[in-house]
């Protein structure tokens, strides 16, 4: 024991025959790792000299605000600063970073040492004034890595509301694109002696690339169109109401529908530096010769359900989209619209909607809904496929906008 108080700083003033009564005197501790022996707000009647181990030094333990002051070594003391001030309280808390061996002195032993031999204050104080000097420079660093983070915080929450507003401006302007796109759709359904017309349209996204629209070219004939465009979002809406634009131009004046298609490509070409394309199917209904004569570039087949729910075989080519090849190919074909009869015309995101395992809604599944609710209103088929499509779907994510156009015979034309 007298060999450990002789290395001890503090003590390092002291005459032999003092060390040896401390010696004789002072109680021995060891106390395992991580036991917090001296807790802050505690009144402290000792402090401790440390032979062995190590300690921490921590301001506010267990609080939000907890911060590490120091570490304590062999050598150093703790808990002097209960015996100094006024109040005897602990300025901190302190707990073993591993077995710590220390010595406990009490107010009584140290005050009496202190009478013996004063020079033992101005070592004390050069100590204090050491470790004051560390925990003031460890809370200036503390506080500059604190202004750095809140500095970094600030930065980050800047950021974070110039991307708030930016998405808040797109979302607005989003929107506006929706309501323009809305708005270049027919706003009615046409009359047209003895059919029926029911429409749905779901995008995939706020905007979207499939179109449909009825073009009225005399009291007789009605040009009904469907398009998809290869894309989705802003590009695709924007590809789409300059195909709109263009088929109602060249259907008003074309002689056929093919005539009408072929020019409305040519155009697409000329403008498309986008490498996008569109597949449509554009045909006329002709209220007269009680037939729907219409041309297909590159979109889905129409399906056409008799009165009885027998559906009509239509085999041909699935043709070239517009956009994209000098003299496509197109498939050309009328289909005869007797009393009763549905014509179905739609875009792929109703057949490849997919369920949560990837499996496809699919023509059949199609084709079947359509005999099952054939007898049903327009309006009320419409929204039985639909349904259809979406129950298939359940909560796998739309990937393709959705468009339906069902035109019926509802008598004698």
């Amino acid at each position: 024991m007298h060999s450990d108080i002789c290395h001890i700083p503090l003590f390092s003033c002291l005459p032999a025959t003092e060390i040896s009564c401390l010696a004789s005197k002072l109680q021995c501790h060891e106390i395992a790792p991580g036991v917090v022996f001296l807790r802050e707000g505690d009144r402290g009647d000792a402090f401790y000299l440390i032979l062995e181990g190590r300690v921490e030094i921590i301001k506010a333990l267990g609080t939000a605000e907890e911060r590490l002051l120091g570490n304590r070594g062999e050598g150093d003391f703790v808990g002097e600063m209960s015996l100094i001030g006024t109040d005897h309280l602990r300025t901190a808390s302190v707990r073993t970073c591993s077995l710590v061996r220390m010595l406990e002195m009490s107010r009584n032993d140290f005050d009496t040492l202190l009478h013996r031999h004063p020079s033992i204050a101005y070592q004390l104080a050069r100590v204090l004034s050491c470790s004051l000097r560390d925990a003031n420079d460890a809370t200036i660093r503390d506080l500059q890595e604190k202004n750095r983070l809140l500095a970094k915080a600030y930065e980050d929450l800047q950021a974070a509301q110039r991307q708030i507003i930016e998405k808040e401006r797109l979302e607005r302007e989003l929107q506006l694109a929706r309501e323009i796109q809305e708005s270049m759709l027919p706003r009615g359904l046409p009359q047209l002696g003895g059919i029926e017309v029911a429409v749905r349209m779901i995008p995939a996204r706020t905007v979207g690339g499939d179109f449909y629209d009825f073009i009225a070219l005399d009291d007789n004939r009605l040009g009904i169109a469907v398009g998809d465009v290869s894309d989705k979002g802003v590009p695709a809406a924007l590809f789409m109401a300059m195909t709109r634009s263009l088929m109602r131009s060249e259907a008003g004046r074309a002689a056929s529908p093919r005539e009408a298609l072929r020019w409305v490509d040519r155009h697409l070409q000329e403008m498309n530096e986008s490498e996008m394309f569109v597949t449509v199917l554009y045909g006329v209904l002709s209220s007269d010769a009680k037939r729907f004569h219409y041309v297909r570039a590159g979109h889905v087949l129409p399906i056409l359900c008799h009165a009885d729910g027998r559906l009509m075989t239509i085999v041909a080519d699935t043709g070239q989209p517009l956009g994209v090849l000098p003299d496509a190919i197109y498939d050309e074909q009328s289909l005869e619209l007797m009393p009763g009869s549905t014509l179905v015309l739609y875009t792929d995101g109703i057949t490849d909607a997919a369920s949560v395992d990837g499996e496809l809604f699919g023509t059949q599944r199609l084709q079947n809904t359509i005999v099952t609710w054939h007898h049903e209103p327009v309006d009320a088929l419409c929204n039985h496929l639909l349904h259809a499509v979406l129950d298939h779907a359940g909560t796998a994510p739309q990937q393709d906008d959705m468009t339906l156009v069902i035109v019926r015979a509802s008598g004698q034309f």
